[in-house]
């Protein structure tokens, strides 16, 4: 996480607490699962996660060391399906650097998911808040579901809401659950719990909505994977629907979808390069900062405060980003 931004300078002390915490999780374990998480916790990340369970704690005056350990819980468990997805989906390089298949068997990649899974559960018991421990176990299974639902679902066009259901259980979920669970282990009334876990739920479709955008507008050697990376697969994302409702007769758009295919790979090329040419890109955006835009007005109801402030400056954050 870039340290210029004041979001991350008003828990920076923490954020390393956090990354500390993880750490001891692979202490006197098989050397190769030491390596594998000191590998993950270096390969960085934005960290959005745990910033805005830490902010949201600060906001709360809460208990901040169970916070940093909710935190560590929840970065953690994103650490482990990061692993687990790049294995799915075959993937070298997250961000640039080497995934941990790149490095290790398909099995050895499994097990250190499910080690990193495992100790993040350890974390979130570590709260001693059966409240945080339920909605945690939760959240995995929805994010789990999720991507079997991907998994196994027929490749092609979808409608808005199988979409909105997929990038929740894929991303928005987590983000929920950070914002939910810091409200419920700082004793917060229904109301601001309430609010803070609409943020963070918009909070995340946002998010996704822009990594789908970038996967379209992005160079690769930034988002380390090629462009266009899900239509390639078969995967529709905002940007192809609003793109498939303006040009439903594109020559190549139907037969692609429909194939799942790469058998005619300049005409896959032509029509990602004509999704990220079109005004679907910006429809998406609108969108995006549409779902930022009501997280915030659910955000200003809690009471004003720096970190008030600092959990508004991440939600520009999440817009404006280019990775």
């Amino acid at each position: 996480m870039n340290s210029q931004h004041n979001f991350y300078n008003l828990v920076s002390n923490e954020i390393l607490a956090v990354e500390a915490l993880m750490r001891q999780q692979a202490k006197n374990n098989h050397f190769d699962l030491r390596v594998a998480l000191d590998h993950l916790i270096h390969s960085g990340g934005k960290r959005i996660r745990p910033n805005i369970t830490l902010l949201s704690g600060k906001l709360l005056n809460g208990d901040m060391e169970r916070v940093v350990t909710l935190s560590s819980a929840i970065e953690l468990l994103h650490t482990a399906t990061l692993v687990h997805d790049d294995l799915i989906d075959g993937s070298l390089l997250r961000r640039g650097i080497p995934t941990l298949n790149a490095k290790w068997s398909p099995a050895a990649t499994v097990l250190t998911g499910d080690f990193i899974f495992a100790k993040a559960a350890k974390l979130a018991s570590d709260t001693d808040s059966i409240p945080v421990m339920r909605l945690f176990s939760e959240t995995l299974g929805i994010i789990v579901n999720g991507e079997f639902t991907q998994l196994f679902a027929s490749r092609g066009i979808v409608d808005r809401d199988e979409y909105y259901q997929r990038i929740y259980a894929k991303t928005a979920s987590l983000f929920e659950t950070s914002t939910k669970s810091a409200a419920i282990l700082c004793d917060a009334s229904l109301e601001d719990t309430a609010h803070l876990t609409k943020f963070g739920y918009e909070l995340g479709i946002a998010f996704q909505i822009v990594d789908d955008i970038l996967d379209f507008t992005g160079k690769q050697e930034d988002i380390g994977k090629p462009v266009g990376g899900d239509l390639r697969q078969g995967l529709v994302t905002l940007p192809a629907l609003l793109f498939i409702k303006n040009n439903p007769k594109h020559p190549y758009l139907l037969e692609h979808l429909k194939e799942n295919c790469l058998k005619f790979t300049s005409q896959v090329e032509t029509l990602i390069q004509d999704i990220r040419n079109s005004e679907a890109i910006e429809g998406a955006f609108q969108i995006a900062t549409q779902h930022i835009n009501e997280g915030l007005l659910a955000l200003k109801k809690l009471p004003e405060s720096i970190y008030r402030n600092a959990l508004e400056e991440i939600a520009y954050y999440v817009i404006e980003r280019k990775l």
